[in-house]
């Protein structure tokens, strides 16, 4: 590939990035504000925010609850949030005697209590075992909340608050949920430093 094409192929992915976050940035700040209410409020009541995907979102579930739990940008007590996709024993011991759709699903009947926030991440909006997640949630009497990508798929329907990227295109849905959840841990840091 010659330099010009290269920089054209540079450009174009920064530029379709730019494009899909000021595209959130006009249609999804009232959503993402009353997302970041229900953190604050569920973790005030004692509640805890259980993050959960898989791949590239199970790593942003792993990300988001470090940044609670440890700080994202000031010093703070700890906030209550885990990932469910940390513990390789109990998702392979759960994929091997049930199904991997059941992951979260088992995760969820152990550790939930109605107060808490079931966050599930699904760049596709259709993965399985986050779907089944969040209807259990909804079951046990917890709020759902959901980023998803493309059309937002099964699981944007079962959330009580989603935030769709609006990309067919994995890695840019991927970038803008962590900046979602960056402003997320932020807005929450924020309640817990005044």
């Amino acid at each position: 590939m010659r330099m010009k094409e290269e920089k054209e192929k540079i450009s174009f992915w920064l530029e379709e990035s730019v494009r899909i976050k000021e595209r959130i940035l006009r249609e999804q700040i009232e959503n993402i504000l009353s997302i970041g209410k229900l953190l604050i409020q569920s973790l005030k009541r004692g509640g805890k925010i259980i993050f959960f995907g898989n791949g590239g979102s199970a790593a942003d579930a792993q990300h988001l609850s470090a940044e609670l739990v440890g700080r994202f940008r000031r010093e703070r007590k700890a906030l209550s949030a885990l990932s469910l996709t940390t513990n390789t024993s109990t998702i392979t011991a759960v994929a091997n005697d049930y199904n991997y759709k059941d992951i979260f699903v088992r995760q969820l009947q152990a550790i939930a209590k109605k107060g808490d926030v079931a966050f599930g991440i699904s760049t596709s909006g259709n993965s399985d075992n986050v779907f089944e997640a969040l209807l259990l949630a909804k079951h046990l009497g917890l709020k759902t909340v959901s980023l998803t990508g493309r059309e937002g798929g099964k699981i944007a329907r079962v959330s009580d608050y989603n935030i769709n990227i609006p990309s067919e295109h994995t890695a840019h849905i991927q970038e803008a949920h962590i900046t979602i959840g960056h402003i997320l841990c932020d807005l929450i840091e924020e309640a817990f430093t005044k």
